[in-house]
């Protein structure tokens, strides 16, 4: 049967229609099974505390189960790896944060490209170091502490949670803009750089707020300032390195990324709900006492913050020729 002109113009408009449709279909059909957020920790830390708590809100609004994998090893490189080769379908994402931006020029071979392998779909939080020192430390603020430092050459050491941490990376970015000097001392984690501290075999820190705050609301240590522009919420009337060394920030930070390629409608969906989570007044709360501050925004926002960040972090690795221990 031969078709007129006017019935095959009709049948292929009928065939884009329901093309459009079916693709409509498929985006509002996501999630149709448990979606997976990969973290590149243990359980129990920072980031683990996090993906759980934005993971309980998103599997409320997506009505789907999202679930929490720890995937550690190599400083997040392992869990970052599984994710970049799993399939681009919105089921498998990443925590991702400032490790993944160190690690992209920490390691000289990684397997994959931390920017170009992944797809950002939102920030989720912003942490703060805390300048520390001990309790009978000379300096009392952040300037006596660079007067001192300049006047005492290799009487100070460094302690950190780790080589090439933020912690540390914190310390060689502060002794770049300040023209101080200090030996850096590594240690397998937050709590033993604190009880070093504490027990006099390092003089300062740049830890991260949360383990922080007890000791400094115990006197045991002392705190200077914290790490990021703006003061802590957390510690409203401790200043911001910044406020004294121009041009300082540092700070942890995560956000969550989805393998390349993966849908942009997944990517717009994801973004929206990952907002509407930040906007909760309860998760705020309860991300607010862990000392971090809600980041939010659009893909964009969140794809800038990374370049930038891993441009940062790779100028102070190289100058300091910081390797993975």
């Amino acid at each position: 049967m031969m078709l007129t002109r006017r019935q095959v113009l009709f049948l292929a408009a009928s065939c884009a229609a329901l093309a459009a449709t079916g693709g409509k279909s498929r985006a509002q059909a996501y999630p149709a099974k448990p979606v997976r957020i990969v973290v590149g920790f243990v359980a129990g830390g920072n980031f683990d505390i996090v993906a759980r708590l934005l993971g309980q809100s998103l599997s409320e609004q997506l009505r789907q189960p999202v679930i929490v994998e720890n995937r550690p090893g190599a400083s997040s490189n392992i869990g970052t790896e599984a994710v970049i080769r799993a399939p681009a379908d919105g089921y498998t994402l990443l925590l991702g944060g400032a490790v993944n931006a160190v690690n992209a020029t920490l390691y000289d071979n990684l397997g994959f490209n931390f920017i170009s392998d992944l797809a950002p779909v939102a920030g989720v939080v912003r942490f703060p170091n805390v300048m520390t020192v001990g309790a009978s430390f000379p300096a009392k603020t952040v300037a006596e502490f660079i007067a001192y430092a300049k006047a005492n050459p290799g009487k100070i050491n460094h302690g950190s949670s780790g080589n090439g941490t933020t912690q540390h990376l914190a310390g060689e970015l502060f002794k770049t803009l300040t023209g101080v000097d200090f030996l850096h001392v590594p240690y397998k984690g937050g709590s033993q750089a604190i009880s070093a501290l504490l027990g006099g075999q390092v003089q300062v820190l740049f830890e991260a707020l949360p383990p922080s705050i007890p000791h400094i609301r115990s006197g045991q240590i002392r705190a200077l300032g914290v790490t990021t522009a703006t003061r802590s919420a957390a510690l409203p009337d401790l200043p911001t390195l910044g406020e004294f060394v121009p041009g300082y920030e540092a700070s942890g930070w995560n956000g969550l990324c989805a393998p390349k390629n993966t849908p942009a409608d997944i990517i717009e969906k994801l973004n929206k709900l990952v907002n509407a989570s930040l906007a909760d007044p309860q998760l705020k709360a309860r991300l607010a006492d862990l000392g971090a501050t809600t980041l939010g925004g659009s893909a964009a926002d969140f794809g800038k913050l990374i370049a930038e960040e891993t441009e940062k972090w790779g100028k102070v690795i190289r100058a300091a020729k910081i390797k993975p221990a």
